[in-house]
């Protein structure tokens, strides 16, 4: 047994899919998927359910997985930490979205810390060593290559936001850059204050120092996560 797969045991675990059916055959990971196909697949993929407790750790930095990760319900955070205890919020991964996935094809020690934003119910599905002698492994292959290929751009998306040199240039990135992705100037943001503050990489009593300044210049409006552009 992986290390990982001992610590998601620390979850509430079973493996019955009857109840979450709708939600698996809608993921992405399943798109273009026959009925027959669909079965075959989840039967050799060895899915299982664990839910978790906020604050709790699915994987730590350097535990190995052949299993991602999709959220059933609740939402966990990436994060990066050091020895010293500085810790930089990569992303925030929600219902109906995966992590782990690059790890779990790779066999990769883990770099980054995954826990539940609050509590959570995550459905695991073993992708790693999948024998490719069917025609619904190729569908398989080609669905994790889209998902990489949008967890890359949102990777990127965050080094270009962070690429601004001042705290200002970093807020307007990122609150514009949500903006376009849903293609409204009125949206709620997925992290509290704090939790912003960590994916800005900056201070959190700064940061709040900043967004008031921007509002007082007729920028933005804010009423806690919720946004208003005015432009």
């Amino acid at each position: 047994m992986l290390r990982a797969d001992i610590k998601a045991s620390a979850g509430t675990c079973k493996d019955t899919l009857n109840h979450i059916g709708e939600l698996l055959r809608d993921s992405g990971i399943f798109a273009g998927f026959s009925e027959s196909e669909y079965n075959e697949a989840i039967t050799r993929i060895s899915a299982g359910e664990c839910s978790y407790p906020k604050g709790q750790l699915i994987f730590s930095a350097g535990d190995v997985t052949e299993r991602m990760g999709l959220i059933i319900s609740g939402s966990v955070t990436v994060e990066s930490s050091d020895m010293w205890g500085n810790v930089t919020l990569l992303s925030l991964v929600s219902e109906g979205e995966y992590f782990a996935e690059t790890y779990a094809l790779l066999g990769e020690p883990m770099m980054v810390d995954v826990r539940a934003n609050e509590d959570s119910r995550i459905l695991f599905l073993r992708v790693r060593g999948i024998n490719h002698s069917g025609k619904w492994t190729l569908k398989l292959t080609q669905n994790l290559l889209t998902i990489l290929a949008r967890k890359n751009l949102h990777l990127s998306e965050r080094s270009f936001i962070n690429s601004g040199k001042s705290i200002r240039r970093k807020v307007m990135s990122y609150l514009n850059a949500l903006s376009l992705r849903k293609n409204s100037r009125d949206f709620t943001i997925p992290f509290n204050r704090q939790q912003m503050a960590d994916y800005l990489n900056t201070d959190r009593s700064a940061l709040s120092k900043e967004l008031c300044l921007i509002r007082n210049e007729g920028l933005i409006s804010f009423r806690k996560n919720h946004f208003i552009l005015n432009v």
